[in-house]
């Protein structure tokens, strides 16, 4: 399909623009707080981290690509849509291997294996995502597509006989893995700790008996359910775009679609932000007591240290209550 030379309207551009500051700095926030505070420090959150900096690069990438407006196959042109080809690819592997992660830990209840997975983790979302941009720009796959399965930024070359198949390869194909395992592993950990929960209510209920942790059980199990959704949300968008270009409707560039992909591509690290750090009450208070502290001194930080103690030994109780505090209240 060769597309006509589309001009994205600015306000698209703007809004575009906005979520990848948004995006940024959602990310950085999420690093900070792991590197700041080292009781925090649990491996989903250290996954967590890593899926930050993809998103971070992504965010950056983009950012520039929307900034600087591409008509050509320029360097820099280039070199954008290889760090963005690089970081998002990545970061569906990370998305998916935080979702494995938590499946050895939960459902298999084998920690040991989980985190000897983590090698793993690191050789293959790391490194299949730069052997496959390696090869791209190698083989001059990677340029201006005229906004035709993006919204500004540079990605696969629309003049390239095979465009369709290196967008599959460059990050298509790995999206539409994550659409159907993520549900799946998160549905199965989610059946797995209501099945575990009913059982001890039923032959052990003193055990659920605090308020404290029932909310903490209700806070990780809407966040097993938001995972998969926010995930789909945002990136189906470029999935429909996907599919309109595949079937050369003119559709594919109409303004509210491609505001959402651009959206959708570019908040992945604000959603986790909001999700892991601005709904995570111990990281929450933490931030509002530094933001605070030089007018309001009535939250110590003792405080906090101590709930963030009695929130792992709740978690530690039972096998079955060993969710990771990434997932509650921490």
């Amino acid at each position: 399909m060769d597309p006509p030379s589309v001009d994205i309207p600015t306000y698209v551009e703007i809004i575009i623009l906005v979520s990848c500051i948004l995006s940024f700095l959602g990310s950085f926030l999420i690093i900070t707080t792991y590197i700041t505070w080292p009781e925090l420090r649990t491996k989903p959150r250290q996954l967590l981290v890593f899926l930050s900096v993809t998103d971070m690069l992504s965010a950056i990438s983009y950012f520039y690509g929307v900034f600087m407006s591409f008509d050509s196959n320029s360097w820099d042109c280039v070199t954008q849509g290889a760090v963005s080809t690089f970081a998002n690819t990545s970061s569906f592997f990370w998305t998916v291997a935080v979702a494995i992660y938590l499946y050895v830990v939960i459902v298999k209840a084998n920690k040991k294996v989980a985190d000897g997975l983590v090698v793993w983790f690191h050789l293959i979302c790391w490194c299949v995502p730069l052997l496959i941009t390696v090869t791209a720009v190698a083989l001059k796959k990677i340029g201006y597509d005229a906004s035709a399965v993006s919204v500004g930024w540079c990605w696969i070359r629309i003049d390239a006989g095979d465009h369709m198949l290196w967008m599959l390869l460059t990050g298509k194909i790995w999206e539409f893995i994550a659409y159907i395992s993520l549900p799946v592993l998160y549905i199965l950990i989610k059946v797995h700790i209501h099945t575990a929960h009913s059982a001890l209510a039923e032959y052990r209920p003193l055990l659920v008996r605090t308020s404290s942790y029932q909310s903490s059980s209700s806070i990780a199990d809407k966040k097993l359910t938001f995972i998969p959704i926010i995930f789909i949300i945002l990136r189906i968008w470029s999935t429909v775009r996907f599919i309109l270009a595949i079937c050369n409707s003119t559709t594919v560039w109409n303004p509210t679609l491609v505001a959402l992909h651009g959206i959708g591509n570019t908040f992945q690290g604000g959603a986790n932000c909001i999700m892991f750090v601005l709904c995570t009450e111990v990281i929450r208070k933490r931030l509002l007591y530094y933001l605070c502290c030089c007018r309001d001194s009535s939250f110590p930080r003792h405080n906090l240290s101590r709930q963030t103690s009695v929130n792992s030994d709740v978690w530690n109780q039972n096998r079955v209550d060993s969710l990771p505090p990434f997932l509650a209240q921490e």
